[in-house]
C-alpha cells in the first residue's frame, strides 16, 4: 500500500506540496488544528519560524500517538495570520518540514486568516493521515 502523488504536467509545477494524493490505504487518522502550544499551554515563541515548528512537532505527535508518521500525511492544511512572514521565510520553513517530515509532500493549502483560536498564535497546522 503506497501513496502515489500526482502533478498533472497541465498544473503549475509543484513546489512543497502534492497537487493530489491518492491511495489503498484503509486508516485515516483526522488531525486536530495544532498551534506552537506547548505542554503547559503556552505558545511557544514569537515569530513564525518558531511557532511553525512547534505546531509541526504537535501535529506529528497526534499522529504517533495514533500509529502513524510523517509519511502517512494525505493532506495538511496550514492556517496563516501573517502571510507575508510565512513567504518571507519559507525557506527556513520548508528545511523543517523536510527535517521533520521529508521530501515527499502530502496535498496541501495555505489559508491567510485574521487570527487563530490562541491570540498569540501565528500559524495553526491541520491534517488528514492515511495509515496501512
Amino acid at each position: 500500500m503506497t501513496f502515489e502523488r500526482i502533478n498533472p504536467p497541465q498544473l503549475a509545477a509543484s513546489r512543497g506540496f502534492s497537487h493530489a494524493v491518492s491511495t489503498d490505504r484503509a486508516r485515516t487518522v483526522y488531525l486536530a488544528g495544532q498551534t506552537a502550544l506547548d505542554r503547559s499551554g503556552t505558545i511557544v515563541g514569537t515569530d513564525i519560524v518558531t511557532q511553525f515548528e512547534q505546531a509541526l512537532l504537535n501535529l506529528l505527535q497526534a499522529l504517533r500517538a495514533a500509529g502513524g508518521s510523517g509519511d502517512d500525511l494525505a493532506c495538511v492544511t496550514i492556517y496563516i495570520v501573517d502571510m507575508d512572514a510565512y513567504l518571507a521565510h519559507s525557506r527556513e520553513i520548508g528545511k523543517i518540514w523536510r527535517r521533520l517530515v521529508g521530501t515527499e509532500y502530502p496535498a496541501m493549502a495555505g489559508i491567510g486568516v485574521s487570527r487563530l483560536w490562541d491570540a498569540e498564535a501565528l500559524v495553526e497546522i491541520q491534517g488528514i493521515a492515511v495509515l496501512d
